[in-house]
């Protein structure tokens, strides 16, 4: 059986594809009117990055290209004077591939013509859009490449916590109501409540004793929690967010972990929260600081039958 969901997805992704090809002018015989195509153009950009250390398997490995295509388009630039081997210094069976004068013109040539298309691009759009364009891409970036071999151990990309501004609170509400849709298939019961706590927040809250934070990672929202009030001296955690292209950062955390120290400074002594048992990743962070789970009790209030719980943390231990 096919997935609807995912069909729709692989749609998309496939319509942009066209899309942006066409843009770019990546279908044309010459990139960028030049004499080069789209998969010469990338070698040459690895080849002007390599500081004159790659070889033919370090640019076939990195850019996954078949090792007899990538022989015969080397050989290529070779009779073109484009590019020239040497043996390499540590082993001589391996040769040393860097640009000639000929072939860094060359790399200079299209590279300066991508940058100029790209601000051509750009240029037509206030720069609000050029912002949602950019962190579009990176977050296409982030989500595609955390599959990669060797993701894992790269540095981890900075995570900064901040107080909400402008914008921030619809999109609290956006987000909770699409992405709970769309991975939980919750109702719109569950935005309207999502709606409600947000619009208390932003109209009755008391800066001294409640906090919202929204996370910030590359330039774009990455997640978003709550602490209110409950009485004086129970606060309560609230619409824990962590957007999927940041999930894995330990975005969770460092959210859960600002509230926890608020509410120590603010002299709650205990907080609660409610929760659902589906959501497993946030019941992991709740219990990996200590929190509790008190009370269970079944409901339909977003569309489907889910297991309610109530988790609560002693401050004063």
């Amino acid at each position: 059986m096919t997935d609807p969901r995912l069909d729709a997805h692989v749609a998309a992704i496939r319509r942009f594809n066209r899309f942006y090809t066409t843009q770019i002018g990546a279908l044309q015989e010459g990139l960028l009117e030049s004499a080069f195509s789209l998969a010469e153009a990338r070698v040459l950009y690895e080849l002007a990055q390599s500081d004159g250390a790659a070889t033919a398997t370090d640019i076939g490995k990195r850019l996954g290209l078949d090792a007899g295509y990538l022989s015969r388009m080397l050989r290529s630039f070779e009779e073109r004077r484009l590019v020239q081997r040497r043996p390499s210094s540590a082993d001589g069976r391996r040769a040393i591939l860097t640009l000639t004068r000929k072939g860094r013109s060359a790399f200079t040539r299209l590279d300066a013509s991508a940058r100029a298309q790209i601000a051509t691009m750009l240029a037509g759009h206030s720069a609000a859009e050029q912002r949602l364009v950019v962190h579009s891409m990176e977050s296409i970036e982030r989500v595609l490449a955390s599959a990669e071999p060797g993701h894992a151990d790269a540095e981890p990309p900075r995570v900064e916590l901040r107080a909400p501004r402008p914008g921030d609170m619809g999109w609290v509400i956006e987000r909770h109501g699409a992405l709970y849709a769309d991975e939980y298939g919750w109702s719109t019961n569950f935005e309207a409540l999502v709606a409600q706590i947000v619009a208390r927040f932003m109209h009755e809250h008391d800066p001294a004793r409640e906090r919202c934070w929204i996370a910030w990672n590359g330039g774009v929202r990455a997640g978003s929690i709550f602490l209110v009030k409950d009485s004086d001296t129970v606060a309560r955690l609230r619409l824990l967010l962590v957007e999927p292209a940041a999930r894995g950062m330990g975005v969770g955390r460092r959210l859960v972990d600002a509230c926890l120290q608020f509410a120590a400074d603010a002299g709650y002594q205990k907080i609660t929260l409610w929760t659902n048992a589906v959501l497993e990743a946030a019941r992991a962070v709740y219990e990996s600081r200590n929190f509790r789970l008190v009370r269970e009790e079944r409901h339909t209030h977003f569309g489907s039958e889910q297991l309610g719980q109530d988790w609560e943390l002693d401050l004063s231990r």
